[in-house]
């Protein structure tokens, strides 16, 4: 079971197995950009190798990270609309909430949260 090899913050409840991740809807997009940041990826490996010239190297990473940030985007646009909409419905939001806030400070290259006031 795939469940073995996720972390418990992403692991759903024996009573939710009928819930499906929100970013299904989008997997045929998500995969096609997949496959072409993997394209981006060979190609960069193919000018590093040819020993191009190292601005047209990082114009190709710029584009490989951008690319990369749509997927993200997509992603977490999906996660919010669904998997986190769903868990405020039954009542988990705050954990959720917590998790999403912790990944999207990693990507911004921020470690600590906000301090809270009393009446958060």
């Amino acid at each position: 079971m795939s469940s073995d090899i996720l972390p418990h913050s992403m692991q759903t409840d024996e009573h939710a197995a009928h819930f499906r991740h929100s970013y299904t809807q989008d997997k045929r997009a998500l995969v096609t950009r997949l496959r072409r940041i993997e394209g981006q990826v060979r190609g960069i490996q193919r000018l590093v190798e040819e020993e191009a010239y190292c601005l047209d190297v990082l114009q190709q990473v710029e584009a490989l990270t951008a690319a990369a940030d749509g997927v993200a985007l997509l992603l977490i646009e999906d996660h919010i609309d669904g998997c986190l909409t769903h868990a405020i419905e039954t009542g988990q939001g705050r954990k959720y909430v917590d998790e999403v806030m912790t990944v999207v400070r990693r990507a911004m290259g921020r470690k600590a949260p906000r301090t809270r006031a009393a009446s958060d």
